[in-house]
């Protein structure tokens, strides 16, 4: 009895997408034609991070999507929102691992993902010349 109860503990933990697919995800994050922006990233589960494009960070996962705000010379601003998914590991886990398992991904933000690779749209400005340094 022992020996499946074990079994099944393990099977349960297995299937946990906190352990499988982790708590935190890369996003690239791209302003095609105006490399070089300074892009700003805020949700509740990041906080609020800046990154130069192209630029890949490292995020935490939470159910909140995540706003995106660029701006470069000589260029109109761009914004986007990153939208939060559930991780298709979920379904696996109400199989599997139960409501504790379930409880522990939604906890810990695993059950979600975003799109791995973000363009954010920068118009060029016209007759706009950047300042020289």
């Amino acid at each position: 009895m022992r020996i499946l109860a074990s079994f099944l503990l393990a099977a349960a933990l297995c299937g946990c997408a906190t352990i499988t697919r982790g708590t935190t995800q890369n996003i690239s994050i791209n302003t095609p034609g105006a490399a070089g922006a300074q892009c700003t990233l805020s949700s509740p589960a990041v906080g609020t991070k800046v990154v130069v494009t192209p630029a890949t960070v490292v995020v935490q996962k939470g159910q909140d999507a995540i706003a995106v705000r660029c701006s470069k010379e000589c260029f109109q601003d761009g914004a986007g929102v990153i939208e939060s998914n559930i991780e298709g590991m979920t379904a696996g886990n109400v199989l599997v691992g139960g409501v504790i398992g379930l409880g522990v991904d939604a906890a810990s933000g695993a059950m979600n993902k975003y799109n791995s690779d973000t363009n954010i749209v920068m118009p060029p400005i016209q007759g706009c010349r950047p300042r020289s340094a």
